[in-house]
């Protein structure tokens, strides 16, 4: 049903019934709630993608996961950690290249994906990837940042559509922790 009818149906109500300012507020809220549309369905996305999110691990410092302010969840950053708990190291423009580095940004997204599920237990709760920050590690004659992250973003848009689309920063640094090759941290808009 469109919201044409709920608008005609808001109206009959208010009509017909003694009760009007409490049936308004009623339909009112039915009318704007926001959530997710039929067939939004990111986890089966993930599966046809052939991904399988795993646990996250504890974080390792003192720091948080994510924290949730309103309706946004501030990720921290994450790396190319693969399935056999290493991570994906070097520096790009000297150890990797544009392509590993882009598979490795395609890992770090993978893992931030793990955290979002554990922390919404479902990821249809995703009103939009917001901002995304991609750290790039890399000597400093190397250019192609935004090419690697690519691998970050693209498998985000694949997952969400055209909630995945992002504004995004991609900058170089002289290093990261463990010499992993990159690190991306996010921000994301959820449904209450």
């Amino acid at each position: 049903m469109g919201k044409g009818w709920y608008i005609v149906l808001l109206v009959f109500a208010v009509a017909c019934n003694p009760n009007v300012e409490k049936e308004r507020t009623v339909l009112e809220k039915a009318v704007t709630k926001p959530g997710p549309e039929v067939g939004y369905a990111p986890e089966a996305k993930l599966k046809t993608l052939g991904i399988e999110l795993k646990t996250p691990s504890e974080p390792v410092a003192n720091y948080v996961h994510a924290v949730r302010s309103g309706n946004l969840l501030f990720l921290s950053g994450k790396g190319p950690k693969k399935p056999d708990g290493t991570n994906i190291v070097g520096k790009l423009g000297a150890d990797l290249t544009v392509e590993e580095g882009y598979a490795a940004a395609r890992m770090a997204a993978i893992n931030q994906l793990a955290v979002l599920k554990a922390e919404l237990g479902d990821l249809n709760k995703v009103a939009r990837i917001v901002k995304v920050k991609g750290m790039v590690n890399a000597v400093p004659e190397f250019t192609a940042h935004s090419k690697v992250i690519n691998g970050y973003s693209d498998l985000m848009v694949s997952v969400f559509g055209d909630r995945g689309k992002h504004a995004r920063a991609a900058v170089g640094m002289g290093s990261l922790p463990g010499n992993m090759a990159v690190e991306v941290e996010m921000v994301v808009a959820v449904y209450e």
